[in-house]
């Protein structure tokens, strides 16, 4: 029983492994093929020439991939900032302090999290619109910057385990709620904060749909918009797609192999005290 245990589970290891990486490999092996040889082989043979990177440098100056990089910078920098602002402070008023409708409050939070996004999206546009944000970074800045209710928990989860001590000492010395939430309890949440940005930071540099939406200016595109370029109503440059996905995937891979540790961290931490 132990042996047979023990296959299962390097079995469902390998074919987890495998479900995850073929297609990557399939992709990889696209971006360095020419557009006959993609058309004549198939997904899983490897390319003839390693050093064909004429699908890299035509998705990187046909896809305006530097201007993409940048504006994708700014929309990240701007949202994430404000995520964790507003994350935080919602965080710490709900976990410190007593007001009337506290329940409520997190009640609602969960209804809105329920809400798909597709029902509000006529509204959501109309609202944008209204404020003159369309054809501007701010328009999806605004949208992203909305804290989603798993970072607000993943901040209370986290508070949860800094002693109300801490907080009742700096008043007694004449600290206000600000100063303590400023200069104890924030940096206290490094762990948890790493673990948000890194979470919301990887969906916002995915996302296509609100940028495509939104940033309908050439000058405003960003790097998952650069992709659809090479999609014309008459085919498609899948070749020079591929070679602009793993241009694209290249930097979170790294950033996540860099800093894993702290979503697991931010994550377990305050589960128990």
């Amino acid at each position: 029983m132990k042996r047979a245990a023990g296959i299962a589970k390097y079995a469902s290891l390998v074919l987890a492994s495998a479900v995850v990486l073929v297609p990557l490999v399939v992709v990889l092996f696209a971006a360095f093929k020419t557009h006959a040889e993609y058309s004549t082989s198939g997904p899983l043979t490897p390319p003839s020439n390693w050093l064909n990177v004429s699908n890299f440098a035509t998705a990187w100056t046909d896809g305006h991939m530097l201007r993409g990089f940048w504006n994708t910078t700014i929309i990240l920098v701007v949202s994430l900032t404000g995520t964790v602002v507003v994350g935080t402070l919602a965080a710490y008023a709900i976990s410190r302090l007593s007001f009337p409708f506290k329940r409520l409050v997190l009640g609602l939070f969960l209804v809105a999290a329920l809400v798909p996004g597709v029902t509000t999206q006529v509204a959501t546009y109309q609202i944008v619109k209204s404020m003159g944000l369309v054809n501007s970074l701010w328009s999806t800045i605004v949208l992203f910057t909305g804290t989603d209710i798993v970072a607000i928990y993943i901040f209370i989860q986290f508070m949860q385990s800094i002693p109300r001590s801490l907080d009742q000492a700096a008043l007694i010395d004449g600290a206000s709620r600000f100063t303590i939430y400023r200069r104890i309890i924030l940096p206290l949440m490094r762990p948890a904060i790493a673990t948000v940005v890194i979470i919301k930071g990887i969906a916002v540099y995915n996302e296509f749909y609100l940028p495509f939406l939104y940033l309908r200016s050439p000058n405003l595109a960003v790097i998952s918009t650069a992709l659809f370029r090479f999609k014309g109503p008459y085919g498609a440059q899948w070749e020079t797609i591929a070679a602009c996905t793993m241009i694209v995937i290249l930097p979170t891979v790294v950033i996540f192999l860099l800093l894993q540790r702290f979503i697991y961290n931010g994550i377990t931490a305050g589960a128990t005290k």
